[in-house]
C-alpha cells in the first residue's frame, strides 16, 4: 500500500500499489472492498498501473487517483454502476494529491522535480514549487512526492531526495526549508526520504519518516522534531514499521501509518 484518505466516518482509502487497486476499508472490518481496479493491471480506463495515492472529491463523490505508472491522474465516481475512470492530467508522473479547501488539485511530478495546481478541468496547472531542475537549491526540488497545502494556499513539499520539508508560499520562487536538510540520518534533526506529511493548526509537520522507520512530529520554527510512532528499528511489531510512506488523521485526531513493507495499515491515538 501507499497512498492513503481517511474519510469523516473513517472510512479507509487506500492507493494498494502492487495490486493496481484502490481499497476501501470501513473500521472494523476484517476484509476491504475494491472500489477500483477490479480489471487488473494495465492501462486501459478500467484499469490502474500501480497507483500511488487517492483522495476523495466530496463536491461530485469520486475518487481521484495518481495512477503512476500510467503517468496520469484519473478520476471515477464513487456512485455504483460505475464501469471506468476519466482522465484529468496526464503525461505527468505524479506521486501525490492533495486537494485545498478551493477544490484546487495539487499534483507532484518527481521526474519533473515540480507541483503544480490545477483546477479541475485544466491538463496545463501552474507551477507553485520547484520547475527549476533536479537539484538542492531553494528553488529545486529532487523527486517530490506528498505535500499538504494550508488555507493561505501555502505548499509544503516532502523533497525525499534531498531529505526535507520544504515550504513554498503562495506565489513564491523558492522555498523555505522548515525540517530536515541536514542529509540523510537517523538524528532528530534529520529527515531520510520524507514522505507524506500534514499540518496542523498550529503549523506543527507530521512527517513519515520512511527510512528511519517513524513517524516524526516537528512543532513549527524548531530544528528538530520528536518520535511519536515506530522509531524501534524496523520490524512487525505493534510500534515498529518497515518504510512508513504515507500517514492520515481522522477527526478525533487518531493517526494512521500505512507501513508499506509490512503490509499494512497501523492506528495510533495520539495523545
Amino acid at each position: 500500500p501507499h497512498g492513503l484518505f481517511v474519510d469523516d466516518d473513517q472510512t479507509m482509502i487506500i492507493a494498494d500499489c502492487r495490486n493496481h487497486r484502490i481499497v476501501q476499508w470501513k473500521m472494523g472490518d476484517t476484509n476491504g472492498q475494491v472500489v477500483v481496479g477490479e480489471k487488473g493491471q494495465g492501462n486501459r480506463l478500467d484499469q490502474l498501473n500501480y497507483p500511488t495515492d487517492v483522495l476523495i472529491d466530496k463536491e461530485t463523490d469520486s475518487l481521484i487517483i495518481c495512477d503512476w505508472g500510467n503517468s496520469r491522474v484519473v478520476r471515477w465516481s464513487r456512485r455504483s454502476g460505475t464501469t471506468q475512470g476519466e482522465i484529468l492530467i496526464d503525461n505527468i508522473v505524479c506521486s501525490g494529491l492533495f486537494m485545498d479547501d478551493q477544490r484546487y488539485l495539487y499534483v507532484s511530478d518527481w521526474k519533473k522535480d515540480e507541483v503544480r495546481r490545477y483546477q479541475i478541468g485544466d491538463k496545463n496547472g501552474i507551477i507553485v514549487a520547484g520547475g527549476n531542475g533536479k537539484g538542492a537549491d531553494l528553488n529545486q526540488l529532487n523527486v517530490p512526492t506528498y505535500m499538504y497545502v494550508d488555507q493561505q494556499q501555502t505548499v509544503y513539499v516532502s523533497d525525499n531526495n534531498n531529505h526535507r520539508v520544504m515550504k513554498w508560499n503562495k506565489g513564491a520562487k523558492e522555498g523555505i526549508v522548515v525540517a530536515g536538510g541536514q542529509g540523510e540520518g537517523n538524528a532528530l534533526t534529520h529527515l531520510w526520504h520524507p514522505n507524506e506529511l500534514f499540518i496542523d493548526t498550529l503549523g506543527t509537520h507530521y512527517v513519515a519518516d520512511s527510512r528511519n522507520d517513524r513517524v516524526i512530529r516537528w512543532p513549527k520554527g524548531t530544528k528538530q522534531g520528536t518520535v511519536i510512532a515506530g522509531g524501534n528499528v524496523e520490524g512487525a511489531g505493534a510500534n515498529q514499521f518497515i518504510s512508513p510512506i504515507s500517514l492520515s488523521f481522522d477527526r478525533q485526531g487518531n493517526l494512521y501509518v500505512v507501513d508499506k513493507d509490512n503490509n499494512r495499515v497501523q492506528f495510533f491515538s495520539i495523545q
